[in-house]
């Protein structure tokens, strides 16, 4: 008897494995057969765009630049650029950006060359040249924005001209583009706590979701640039459930970037587009068309883009 409960248990024990492999090779097949959402089809505004001379000046002209952009359905772009000759650039070939049907938000960049990057924030050379770009303007209009501006070290948020930049800012009502980590967002913002900061990346360093979503709740005025975002998508380019259920949570808080920091980034850049749209697809139409085109327009007063 002992012997015929051993081979009873092993008859079940395998039956039970086989139901078992069944089932998940059944979900698995379920899961693959259903269809992939459509990607967003409407306007992008590309709220991280830089320009640098090693683009406009060697590989990609005006003329590229704009035809990429016009291709992959981009209707406005914050521009900056190191040095901002590059902004500048854009701003001012009026005939080809409308030809291509894009607006151009001028922004500031604290950077006359790569040196600048890690010494910025006490740099009063660099606190002159901004009122100096302030006071010129671009042809394109008044300048937007500060920023892209980078901070390695927290610390230094706490520097005498990041803290005059930030003061700035709020005064003037511009609209600030930094590439930080969470504790320096909450240095910056404890010097202008009404300023309007675009958080570059939404932490390119991948702060978690949940500090994500406190900082929204502290900092009304704060908006998180998705390029570059760990854990936004999974390995199949799916949107993540956690950034999902964070989008639905806070539709008018997030803004997509493509982040054309070298020149590979515009060979690219129709692609880093259709990469967003899928994922901007599988959104409630009206979250995806606030994060792809309203958030950024309602930020800068623009007008619906006519249809092209």
């Amino acid at each position: 008897m002992s012997a015929e409960r051993s081979l009873a248990r092993l008859g079940s024990a395998l039956a039970l494995g086989f139901t078992l492999a069944l089932t998940t090779l059944g979900a698995h097949a379920q899961l693959q057969a259903q269809p992939q959402p459509q990607p967003y089809g409407g306007p992008l505004f590309d709220a991280h765009l830089h320009y640098n001379d090693e683009a406009w000046m060697q590989a990609h002209p005006v003329e590229d630049a704009l035809g990429r952009m016009q291709r992959s359905g981009v209707r406005a772009i914050i521009a900056n650029s190191r040095p901002n000759d590059g902004t500048k650039t854009l701003a001012s070939a009026k005939a080809l950006t409308v030809a291509a049907g894009v607006q151009v938000v001028p922004f500031i960049r604290l950077y006359r060359n790569r040196a600048d990057y890690s010494s910025w924030f006490n740099d009063p050379s660099i606190a002159a040249m901004v009122q100096a770009e302030l006071a010129a303007g671009t042809a394109a209009g008044p300048y937007r924005g500060i920023g892209e501006f980078h901070l390695y070290d927290s610390a230094n948020a706490n520097g005498p001209v990041a803290v005059q930049l930030m003061k700035l800012a709020q005064a003037r009502d511009l609209v600030v583009l930094a590439h930080v980590d969470d504790a320096a967002i909450d240095l910056l913002m404890a010097h202008a706590p009404k300023a309007k900061l675009i958080w570059a990346h939404t932490g390119i360093g991948g702060a978690p979701v949940d500090r994500v979503r406190a900082l929204l709740l502290r900092y009304p005025t704060l908006m998180g640039e998705l390029s570059y975002r760990p854990g936004l998508t999974q390995g199949s380019g799916r949107l993540s459930a956690e950034w999902k259920a964070l989008f639905t949570e806070f539709p008018g808080r997030f803004l997509i970037g493509s982040d054309t920091w070298v020149n590979a980034r515009w060979q690219g850049y129709e692609s880093l587009m259709q990469e967003a749209r899928a994922w901007l697809g599988e959104l409630e139409p009206a979250v995806a068309r606030r994060i792809a085109w309203g958030n950024g327009a309602a930020l800068f007063g623009l007008p619906d883009p006519a249809p092209r």
